[in-house]
């Protein structure tokens, strides 16, 4: 919890200097501050709605989760299927040093999973029926082992403050420039912002908006090939690589609710840039190269 907190603290810490930086750097500050653009409230501000919502959200991921899928957590198992699949979270747990997360199972016919939690001691790991009854339980393991290895290496974390970063990026940089369009371009000597600012800066959050989805993404894609990883290690390699062969040999499309379809353990995107997963092909091929 503590390591959670001091990185949260560092993320921050971070995003000042860099902000401050960079303003410093092209006279910003100055020009900015005479025209009556107050940059300190504005980070505090950015910073402040930048985090706000990815946190919430980090917060009411469990909740959430099992909400958009119609997950079932098994409190008592019903079966040997749900008494397995307990003990084997359970073990690969243990093997993984963290506490044991909720184990829940939602109808869907195509083959996924996800773990999601605010606290790495306090997760969820769902497993799809598709998932159950595509693949043996050697391929099952593996998977779960790749879920609690997102757990284990505190993904949910650190991309809920990746997001809350690049968040404080777009809303103070969109803000600088329609106010610098609005004051320099358009040379608006009122008072109060002119229609200027408030255009430049809708297209300015558009524009940085995306960018800021491709640096998310990217680290959404780094973060599988870590848990591909995990999974290998926590079952075994050869378990791992056969259990994405048969994600790949699924005709079932991945179906998860889009709020959650990063946590699963097969998502596509419309391009490679904006995908939140490798293909299962690299993936494949890089767990091959790895051994």
């Amino acid at each position: 919890m503590f390591k959670r907190v001091g990185l949260f603290l560092l993320t921050n810490l971070g995003v000042i200097i860099v902000i401050g930086t960079i303003v410093n750097i092209f006279g910003l500050n100055r020009f900015l501050n005479e025209n009556g653009l107050d940059l300190e409230s504005l980070f505090v501000f950015s910073l402040v709605i930048g985090f706000t919502g990815s946190i919430i959200s980090l917060l009411m991921s469990k909740q959430m989760a099992k909400r958009a899928v119609g997950a079932r957590v098994i409190a008592e198992p019903l079966n040997q299927e749900e008494l397995w699949l307990m003990q084997s979270v359970e073990k690969l747990s243990q093997k993984a040093g963290i506490k044991m997360p909720e184990v829940a199972i939602f109808e869907d016919m195509s083959p996924n999973a996800f773990a999601t939690g605010a606290f790495k001691n306090d997760a969820l790991v769902a497993v799809s029926r598709g998932l159950l009854r595509s693949m043996n339980k050697r391929e099952v393991e593996a998977v779960l082992g790749h879920e609690i290895g997102h757990v284990a290496n505190g993904d949910m974390v650190t991309l809920t403050l990746l997001q809350g970063v690049v968040n404080t990026f777009v809303i103070f940089f969109a803000r600088v420039i329609g106010y610098a369009v609005d004051r320099v371009i358009l040379k608006n000597r009122s008072e109060n912002v002119g229609i200027g600012y408030m255009v430049a800066s809708i297209l300015a959050e558009i524009v940085l908006g995306v960018l800021a989805m491709i640096i998310v993404m990217a680290f959404s894609r780094y973060r599988e090939y870590r848990a591909d990883e995990a999974g290998a290690y926590l079952s075994s390699r050869e378990n791992m690589i056969a259990a994405l062969q048969a994600l790949a040999r699924s005709k079932e499309e991945p179906r998860l609710p889009e709020q959650i379809k990063s946590f699963g353990i097969n998502g596509k995107g419309l391009m490679s840039l904006f995908s939140t997963h490798p293909s299962l092909e690299e993936r494949i091929e890089k767990l091959k190269k790895s051994a």
